[in-house]
């Protein structure tokens, strides 16, 4: 790599006052500024997940709440998290942009994990201690409304954060790479994979270190260097600012799809014309970031917003003169790319209720088994959720060091292989995951039946055997997960990347929501059983191997109809004669 390559400087044609054309000089530095993209997200992520992977235990020893309680509140807020992200990107996109975005929202999750922090430090924001008679026979005292609403600001702007910092890292940090040069394009493929990698590396770290330290030392200290790791986050992004390529805001870019919508309505029973490439309105603005789609034949229902009726006017500079009457043909193939993108969305969706599985109930097996490492020494049943870590920080490098190669050598594609064969394998092997995940549920529930530890309800079972299930959802993470945000990355208008980054965190919260949804059905279902309830607050009382059934089943039913989907999808920039599927990006920054 020489310096030529790494660092690229562009001049950027950028409209002012639609008077005056100027060039404006834009240095993508690439891998220089990376590490400190990076780096921003390894600390943030160190000190929320260290923050959040254990809350379940907090709630529930601290505050002394139920076990469904502690549940529901976490999901609503992983789940709002998830979905404020699409508040997040649309203000970059339109107003602030990603760097002022992300700048505001990491002091945002700086001020929220101090405020958690105190509600361990000061004995007047959490609830009296509680013993574990006490707590068996429900006589533990709950927390105050002024407990509760402290608690509820530090989520609040913990929230605050998330819906800056998701959607806008992915594409922020490929906003550094040059997309016109070969360096650049391989760069953004491998800014995904490693930020993944250290993402999990972040995980791993919270998961072991700082979970210890919360279970084992103290909570105002285990929530005490999450707050100071998100203070060297925020330090270690504001260094690099100098270094960074910031792409602006261009204005909201779903006006533009309320646009072709009113209009495709408005113009509904107009005829549709016989070779559309040929005859709809064409208009692309000067100073837009976005790279011209060439037309596609499907949703061809959009079309009719582009017709031009003799009604129409145009500008001197060949615009609509009214957007709301006449859209032109690139709006509506922005459209259409939105648009194919649900379905694919909606499979990931389903997808990634398996994942959550491994967070919650996986955990809820661990507290059942021997996590004994050592007489004196057991694994927290948080903590084993590392193993899913473990097996995605492994396999990335292999994958974009050895195997990549490899399959570029083999097929000729840039990234080995398709993104949506990625997102497939993922797929599988989560449902590989979840029938392991069944299986040794059978068995570990077999064994504090017949061969419990002495004196104890917990299974003679060693917690080691939860790691294949782990070990297979980690790989299927490796796959569905990374593939998911390079897919919707390149598959989304350059102005709407934002956009795209937050729609990997919107299906992860419907994920969330309809997980619940499933367990709240299940637990309804199944109380009355002959069988019993399936979900009850002790699992060995339950048959959580079936609700995992369950899954599986409803995990293949989603991988065919993934295939189908993919079979039928069009990537974005490939025309009607276009046979490659690969998308090459074209983005100029205003």
């Amino acid at each position: 790599m020489e310096n030529s390559e790494r660092e690229s400087v562009v001049k950027v044609k950028v409209n002012e006052d639609q008077c005056s054309i100027a060039e404006e000089k834009v240095i993508y530095r690439g891998w220089k500024a990376i590490p400190f993209v990076i780096g921003n997200e390894t600390f943030e992520k160190l000190g929320a997940i260290g923050t959040l992977s254990n809350l379940l235990v907090y709630l529930t020893k601290e505050f002394n709440m139920s076990s469904i309680r502690a549940n529901t509140i976490l999901s609503i807020f992983n789940g709002t998290t998830n979905f404020a992200t699409l508040i997040g990107a649309f203000v970059s996109d339109t107003y602030w942009g990603r760097f002022k975005t992300i700048a505001f929202a990491s002091v945002a999750s700086l001020m929220g994990l101090i405020l958690i922090d105190f509600t361990a430090i000061f004995g007047n924001l959490h609830p009296p201690s509680c013993s574990e008679q006490d707590r068996s026979s429900n006589k533990c005292i709950g927390p105050t409304g002024g407990q509760m609403a402290f608690l509820a600001a530090g989520l609040g702007l913990l929230i605050v954060g998330a819906a800056g910092i998701r959607p806008c890292n992915f594409a922020f940090g490929a906003d550094q790479f040059n997309p016109n040069t070969e360096f650049g394009k391989k760069g953004v493929n491998s800014f995904f994979n490693w930020y993944f990698f250290t993402f999990t590396v972040a995980q791993m770290l919270s998961l072991t270190v700082i979970i210890y330290v919360q279970s084992n030392v103290s909570w105002s200290l285990g929530f005490g260097i999450p707050a100071i790791l998100m203070l060297m986050s925020c330090a270690l992004f504001f260094m690099g600012s100098k270094l960074y390529v910031k792409v602006k805001a261009n204005g909201s870019p779903m006006t533009s799809v309320a646009q072709v919508l009113v209009v495709a309505f408005k113009k509904r029973h107009l005829k549709q014309p016989e070779e559309p490439w040929l005859s709809l309105f064409v208009y692309l603005p000067p100073n837009s970031i976005n790279s011209k789609l060439p037309y596609t034949h499907q949703f061809r229902c959009l079309d009719k917003a582009a017709i031009l009726t003799p009604e129409d006017k145009l500008n001197t500079d060949g615009s609509a003169a009214n957007p709301w009457r006449l859209c032109s043909m690139q709006q509506v193939e922005e459209m259409k790319c939105l648009v194919r993108l649900l379905p694919i969305w909606a499979a990931a969706l389903v997808y990634y209720i398996v994942i959550v599985q491994q967070h919650s109930y996986a955990t809820y097996q661990a507290l059942q088994c021997d996590r004994r490492l050592t007489k004196h020494f057991e694994i927290p049943a948080a903590s084993y959720y590392v193993f899913l870590m473990i097996a995605m920080t492994i396999w990335i490098p292999i994958y974009d060091r050895l195997v990549v190669p490899f399959l570029q050598r083999r097929t000729g594609i840039e990234g080995g292989i398709t993104v949506l064969q990625r997102i497939g394998a993922g797929i599988f092997l989560s449902i590989v995951s979840m029938l392991v995940s069944a299986i040794v549920e059978e068995r570990r529930r077999s064994l504090v039946l017949t061969k419990p530890l002495s004196g104890s309800n917990i299974s003679s079972m060693s917690g080691f055997w939860l790691i294949p299930q782990l070990a297979l959802a980690g790989l299927a993470e490796a796959f569905a997960a990374i593939g998911q945000t390079e897919f919707y990355y390149k598959q989304f208008p350059e102005n709407m990347r934002s956009v795209a980054g937050s729609l990997f965190y919107c299906g992860m919260a419907g994920s969330n929501y309809l997980n619940s949804f499933l367990i709240s059905v299940v637990h309804r279902t199944t109380e009355g059983a002959a069988t019993g309830n399936w979900l009850p607050e002790d699992l060995n009382k339950g048959r959580l191997d079936y609700y995992y059934y369950l899954i599986t089943a409803i995990a293949t039913v989603n991988f065919g109809y993934f295939l189908l989907i993919a079979s039928w999808y069009k990537y974005k920039g490939t025309g009607i004669d276009s046979s490659t599927l690969e998308v090459e990006v074209t983005e100029k920054v205003a």
